[in-house]
């Protein structure tokens, strides 16, 4: 673990319990982030994004109904490195929080029902710390200010139900900040927003990166939200990473299929009134991991499968230039880029 890297991932593999056997959901996941940087984790949904975050925080069922191998390495708070995957929840709640926090996909579902914004931001604080009642609510209001949230003395006495999902959004935000924690996981937290507040969100998780050198660790299935806060990008399918790079290296010269295919589904601006036709799309579903097809997982959804090759090889993780890696048989074949096509992506 270099001193610049905030977390290191390396070979993490989850597989959960069926019968008397296990399916593996999540295959040997790498990666590190950097004080300051986001990495985004992007495909569609059961793609593994969640479970590969939830493994990370120790929030999935324990053993043997789950079965997590791996590591994810963090620093302490005297700087050396503890992980995550080896700790017992007892040992996990001094951390989880403290030195690596998450965002979930839903506050409303997050967030206790049934007890007000101030005493659930106060929790965390007053759990880490040991606070008293009285220092702990100061600190929650000075967070909730941070976050923008207007009024935030009276927001301090609402339920989550008395807030716009935006301002819910934000809590979310506040309760992962409140022990400055070096890494901030955020599991598609502007999904259910609309664009404005989207901005917004984005615009905060930003300037409290630039305040705090976190790294955050943001989930998404969005590359319009990519694009605007990314660093790096990884591309997950059916539980592997299947392309990895820069934002640049990604979304301009994408070389696997399947990335192809998410960036062809986004709708473009400068298409707008062209008659460009239908947007991209991608036939077919991500599969299932108790059934997974033979060869490449993407060969039966992918328009460059060949027969006899695709369905048999499984493609190995290969460097395309420096920092940009992805798993396909047939790259070296297929132009780097996009070509859109009505109704797909070729």
């Amino acid at each position: 673990m270099n001193a610049d890297e905030k977390i290191v991932v390396s070979h993490l593999s989850v597989a959960f319990r069926r019968g008397s056997g296990y399916v593996p959901v999540v295959h040997d996941i790498n990666f590190s982030i950097r004080a300051g940087e986001t990495l985004a984790l992007v495909g569609e949904s059961g793609s593994g994004k969640s479970v590969t975050s939830l493994a990370m925080m120790k929030l999935l069922a324990a053993a043997p109904r789950t079965r997590i191998e791996g590591s994810a390495v963090v620093a302490d708070s005297n700087g050396h490195p503890i992980d995550l995957v080896a700790m017992s929840e007892q040992q996990m709640r001094h951390v989880r929080g403290n030195r690596v926090a998450m965002v979930f996909q839903e506050p409303l579902t997050s967030l206790n029902p049934v007890h007000r914004i101030g005493d659930q931001i106060a929790e965390a604080i007053r759990f880490h710390e040991h606070l008293d009642k009285a220092q702990a609510r100061a600190r929650a209001l000075a967070l909730l200010e941070q976050v923008g949230i207007s009024e935030p003395a009276r927001r301090m006495e609402s339920f989550p139900h008395e807030l716009s999902g935006g301002m819910r959004q934000r809590v979310m935000i506040a309760i992962a900040l409140a022990m400055e924690p070096d890494v901030l996981i955020a599991d598609e937290p502007t999904t259910a927003l609309d664009v404005t507040v989207q901005a917004q969100i984005l615009d905060l998780l930003r300037t409290l990166q630039k305040k705090n050198g976190m790294a955050i660790l943001f989930i998404t299935h969005n590359f319009g939200v990519v694009a605007e806060i990314a660093d790096r990008v990884m591309v997950m399918y059916a539980g592997r990473i299947v392309e990895q790079g820069s934002v640049t290296q990604v979304l301009a010269s994408p070389r696997m299929p399947y990335t192809r295919g998410l960036l062809a589904a986004v709708p473009r601006f400068e298409h707008a009134g062209l008659g460009q036709g239908e947007l991209g799309t991608i036939p077919g579903f991500v599969p299932d991991p108790s059934a997974p097809p033979s060869g490449c997982a993407f060969h039966p959804r992918c328009a460059f499968s060949i027969a006899g090759r695709c369905d048999t090889q499984a493609p190995v993780f290969e460097e395309v230039e420096q920092g940009h890696q992805l798993r396909c048989v047939r790259w070296q074949e297929l132009p780097a880029g996009i070509e859109f096509a009505q109704g797909g992506v070729r």
